[in-house]
């Protein structure tokens, strides 16, 4: 990638198993870093590893890199879990009846579906503050839209496929609009930890009323 990256991939779907190998990589590289390495930024199915051009270059990178990934390293277990709350009024979810009946169900069961969802954060992308999440359950996946809607609100709670997403800006999107959280994920005041998550970490979704909702959440 140009002159002073390298990109490992893994995969080409978004599957836990091809993640854990992106995590491993990225864990052998902070626990033992090759010379010249700056940083590694995961994805869904790769590692982009970034390096300075004036110390190294690629078939050094791609070497050793090549004996980490033979060598492998224990990923430490992720225990943290980060909290996302999320009201799913019709007026904050203008997308919830149409995945409904898409999938076949009700509003309710839509709702009960996406809190039950095993989430976890894959990647950081596309915006500041936007962490992919993936976990989505199978019964109201839903694939993107045709046409992207603009003007969507920060702090909506959206799907596509098997990913969710909490945004954190005014965008458009073609994703699926089913909640809206008041749950701050991006702190542009905080320069030493200004995003919520870390990738690795697990998510869950709780919900809660308008009131609760209106008044900007537990502010825990």
């Amino acid at each position: 990638m140009a002159d002073r990256a390298l990109l490992v991939e893994f995969g080409e779907e978004i599957d836990r198993r091809i993640h854990d190998q992106v995590l491993q990589l990225d864990a052998a590289l902070k626990a033992a870093p090759v010379e010249g390495f700056i940083e590694a930024v995961p994805a869904y199915a790769s590692l982009l590893i970034c390096f300075d051009p004036l110390v190294t270059d690629h078939a050094s990178i791609e070497a050793n890199v090549a004996k980490l990934v033979a060598r492998g390293v224990a990923v430490a277990k992720i225990d943290a879990i980060r909290e996302i709350e999320v009201c799913y009024d019709a007026d904050l979810s203008p997308d919830l009846q149409a995945v409904a009946e898409a999938s076949g169900l009700t509003a309710d069961q839509v709702i009960e579906a996406h809190l039950s969802g095993d989430y976890s954060v894959f990647m950081y992308g596309f915006a500041p503050g936007y962490a992919y999440l993936a976990g989505v359950p199978q019964k109201i996946q839903r694939p993107r839209k045709q046409t992207a809607v603009r003007g969507v609100p920060a702090g909506s709670v959206m799907i596509a496929g098997p990913q969710c997403l909490v945004t954190t800006l005014t965008m458009p999107t073609g994703w699926w609009i089913i909640g809206r959280s008041p749950t701050k994920i991006l702190n542009s005041e905080a320069t030493e930890r200004p995003f919520l998550f870390d990738v690795g970490d697990r998510v869950r979704f709780r919900r809660i009323s308008r009131p609760q909702f209106d008044a900007g959440g537990s502010h825990e």
